[in-house]
């Protein structure tokens, strides 16, 4: 590991004066759901909005190009690690308010909390995301989102900081938002705080329907908090025309014989062929060697490209 990024003793003082923590040759498995990769040599802890808004901003400034990181559920990195700073952003707390029904909240606000008191405060528009995990930073610049809505649907603005250092608002239709996808991959603005309009709703109804939610995903889905996996590897299939739907990517796999696969310690999960899970011994490698072969055995059988939804990151070899 390369760890020749250092950062001057003031610096690292000035970091935790704001309440970041700061860690050397962290090992990366800590910060994902996968539970793989390797080090990086300095791991930036930022468990708040504060905390975030200046840490970024004077890592900027002293002419760093950090990586930001949420919840890590969406993110295979390698087993060599990273030779770049890492800021997480998580809140220790969950952080939102309502007004009417405006409600706003941290990026690094957990999605499932904000689904579970959205539908609390009688407010539809977001219990769909219910069990899904990772913040609402990562879930709005991935455009996450089940059962035919997405994050797009109901943002109003968000609170980003540039890649200057400088703090700005963006429109929800500037965001270019696409199915699992949003120009936010691309710009590196960092996501600080956002906005939803959500509609009013029966708090009955709608703790009902997240109860059915949750339900459902422990039906088909490894519990992520005891099993490393990072959900559904691959985006569904693009409809060939504006009157289909989406056609799910786990279909196809099934299909090509995914279920029976297995590089080293990663496999299929028994109940979804889109979801690797990784058992002990399992490496970020395999993940990814398994996942090229799932790809290739669809493209073989269908003519079908599958895209990743996980994000790779690091050297893979």
């Amino acid at each position: 590991m390369n760890t020749s990024i250092r950062l001057t003793p003031e610096l690292v003082d000035e970091l935790t004066a704001h309440e970041a923590v700061v860690s050397l040759d962290y090992p990366l498995s800590n910060a994902t759901t996968f539970r793989l990769g390797g080090l990086c040599p300095v791991f930036v802890d930022c468990p708040n909005v504060p905390s975030l808004l200046h840490a970024w901003p004077l890592l900027l400034r002293h002419g760093y190009a950090p990586r930001l990181i949420g919840g890590g559920s969406n993110l295979l990195i390698s087993d060599a690690g990273l030779n770049e700073i890492v800021v997480r952003y998580v809140e220790r707390i969950s952080d939102f308010k309502r007004e009417d029904q405006i409600v706003t909240v941290s990026a690094g606000t957990q999605l499932d909390d904000l689904a579970r008191q959205t539908a609390a405060w009688g407010l539809d528009g977001l219990v769909v995301c219910s069990g899904i995990p990772g913040t609402v930073g990562g879930a709005i610049a991935g455009n996450a989102g089940a059962f035919g809505q997405q994050m797009g649907d109901t943002l109003v603005d968000i609170r980003v900081i540039d890649s200057d250092g400088n703090v700005k608002i963006r429109l929800a239709n500037e965001l270019g938002f696409s199915y699992r996808r949003s120009n936010l991959q691309e710009s590196g603005d960092v996501i600080v705080s956002a906005r939803f309009a959500l509609s009013p709703a029966r708090v009955t109804e709608l703790q009902a329907r997240r109860e059915e939610i949750l339900a459902l995903r422990a039906e088909k889905h490894p519990d992520w908090r005891t099993t490393p996996t990072a959900g559904s590897f691959f985006k569904n299939i693009a409809p060939t025309s504006n009157a289909d739907r989406r056609q799910a990517a786990g279909w196809y796999l099934e299909q090509a014989g995914a279920m029976a696969m297995r590089v080293g310690g990663a496999r299929c999960f028994e109940r979804h062929a889109n979801i690797v899970i990784v058992e002990p011994g399992g490496t970020a490698r395999d993940v990814k060697q398994l996942t090229e072969n799932m790809a290739a055995a669809v493209k073989e059988k269908f003519g079908l490209v599958l895209e990743p939804e996980v994000k790779a990151l690091g050297t893979f070899v």
